[in-house]
């Protein structure tokens, strides 16, 4: 009989832990009052949606005006450089970083206890849409981004509305990469009412596309980024002599990078001017 006791009490004492856990792990976290952000797009999304005296410091990269679409903003906060020690003295509640940035900040900051969100690069449009929802969430904004996503949603459907003729893209950078229609810049660029020429040659996702498959896939329209100062040796690809003639007989435009670098609702200003660019090319109404 004793050994029964035992066991009851062994099973009692183990539900109460699995209870006490359940509760710990549905316990709200509390609001983050010092957030620093040490990665560019995790500084954006988090200059657009926290309360004003919420977010503290954001990353040197968000000064960069050939990056951030959002310089004139970070100019308003401390700026950090993605340092532990500078982190770490700025006694945040809550740090904000990306899964390929800094890991060795991240490392240490998690190692002396501190809260370290992690935000995966968005690579889909909806991905864009559940890292809103994310940030809302840590930053205990869910009525903002809950209202930042509405209005994401109606000028995506508004952009994504049926044209009569859809012409060929192709998205061409540095060292030749190209991405497909699995990446977030591919599906901007069929949001924006054009079909990736890329994507028809087998270019589903990022990867290098030869100068050779580039002049075959004959692209109504060619897309590049904008030069960094200085000589690059990758970036001497977009000055060849066929994405030259490809520019001068078929269509060529060289879009701005900062719209484009992250998932934030700054894309749809990417694609609205894709779409602009698009009605140019084809005389439609839409």
């Amino acid at each position: 009989m004793s050994g029964l006791m035992r066991i009851g009490r062994l099973i009692a004492a183990c539900c109460l832990a699995l209870a006490t856990a359940a509760m710990q792990a549905g316990a709200e976290t509390p609001r983050p009052e010092r957030v620093v952000s040490i990665n560019l797009c995790t500084d954006q999304l988090a200059m657009m949606l926290a309360d004003e005296r919420q977010l503290l410091s954001v990353s040197d990269v968000a000064l960069d005006p050939g990056s951030s679409a959002m310089v004139d903003e970070a100019r308003n906060y401390v700026i950090n450089h993605a340092l532990a020690e500078e982190v770490y003295l700025m006694r945040p509640d809550l740090v904000l970083a990306g899964t390929y940035t800094a890991r060795a900040t991240v490392s240490m900051l998690r190692r002396l206890g501190m809260r370290v969100e992690l935000f995966e690069p968005s690579r889909s449009l909806q991905d864009v849409r559940q890292t809103i929802t994310r940030m809302g969430e840590v930053l205990h904004r869910e009525a903002e981004a809950k209202a930042m996503l509405a209005e994401f949603d109606a000028r995506l459907a508004a952009l994504r509305a049926e044209v009569a003729r859809r012409p060929s893209a192709v998205l061409y950078y540095a060292n030749g990469y190209t991405t497909g229609d699995q990446t977030l810049a591919g599906q901007m660029l069929l949001a924006a009412g054009f079909v990736n020429a890329a994507t028809a040659r087998g270019y589903t996702a990022g990867m290098n596309m030869p100068l050779e498959v580039l002049a075959m896939s004959e692209p109504e329209l060619l897309i590049t980024g904008r030069a960094y100062p200085g000589a690059s040796r990758s970036e001497e690809i977009l000055t060849h002599p066929v994405v030259e003639a490809l520019r001068q007989y078929r269509q060529g435009a060289t879009m701005t990078d900062t719209d484009w670098v992250c998932g934030t609702p700054h894309i749809l200003r990417a694609i609205e001017e894709l779409a602009e660019l698009r009605k140019q090319m084809t005389g439609q109404g839409q």
